[in-house]
């Protein structure tokens, strides 16, 4: 089943692919280029979340989707913690096209203010920590519940991340799953066989 291109008009949401730049945890760019791929269930359930929060005036900044298992292995690489990142050798599921980093912007584009920053790795970016600020908080549990109600599932370390439920039914993909590729060319030549 082919993957479905994420992008406005038909989805109304900002992009900003966090691997496309050096604005990431690695600090450089895995994806060649900005561009985001779902599978038609997880590209539903999106659409259903931006369906969702349009009459509160909020939207959507994707920062990742379909992640390449050749980009998990990248990441992987460069920080192998499990309680981080998913391990490539059993897979993520972003790269299986059924997983979303994101977060709520307000009328002007600004974010919502979540207590961390997209990608952190600390006990703070967890789901109920006590830690952040009230109006943290209560975006947090905005977003847990927009996403939630649209019918994905969260992950416990990262309020950013969300997947449909039963993710490992659905296969690992490689770059190849997307219509126009995101990986540079030489990388494939670097990944663990």
């Amino acid at each position: 089943m082919p993957l479905v291109p994420i992008a406005p008009p038909a989805f109304d949401l900002d992009l900003a692919i966090a691997y496309a730049t050096s604005d990431n945890f690695t600090g450089r760019p895995v994806y060649a280029r900005a561009a985001a791929f779902l599978h038609p269930d997880a590209a539903a359930a999106l659409g259903r979340a931006i369906d969702l929060a349009k009459p509160l005036g909020l939207r959507f900044r994707l920062f990742d989707a379909f992640r390449p298992s050749e980009a998990q292995w990248v990441l992987w690489q460069h920080t192998p913690d499990p309680g981080f990142l998913a391990d490539p050798r059993r897979g993520s599921p972003h790269s299986r096209g059924v997983a979303v980093d994101l977060t709520l912007i307000d009328g002007g584009g600004r974010e919502l203010d979540m207590g961390t920053p997209f990608d952190s790795n600390r006990p703070e970016s967890h789901h109920g920590v006590g830690t952040i600020g009230p109006a943290a908080q209560r975006n947090r549990l905005l977003l847990l519940g927009l996403m939630t109600a649209a019918g994905f599932d969260f992950y416990r370390n990262e309020w950013w991340h969300y997947q449909l439920f039963e993710a490992r039914r659905y296969p690992l993909l490689s770059d190849s799953a997307a219509a126009t590729g995101l990986m540079p060319p030489a990388t494939a030549a670097a990944i663990p066989r």
